[in-house]
């Protein structure tokens, strides 16, 4: 969902600006920054679960020998 949101609060901010509408541009803005930071999250979801794997693969390794 990150990058939808950063999209569509892309367009709400252009639409804010071509509008004169502060409060659009705003919740754009907003809502562009809530898609980067769920991204990011995912991101870093992903490199957490690369190295649980790797210490159970580590772990059994160790096991076996």
């Amino acid at each position: 969902m990150g990058f939808l949101d950063r999209l569509l609060g892309r367009g709400k901010k252009t639409a804010g600006d071509m509008m004169g509408d502060s409060s659009m541009r705003r919740e754009g803005a907003a809502q562009e920054r809530q898609g980067a930071a769920e991204d990011r999250a995912a991101q870093h979801e992903e490199m957490a679960q690369e190295q649980r794997d790797q210490a159970a693969e580590a772990r059994a390794e160790r096991e076996n020998t």
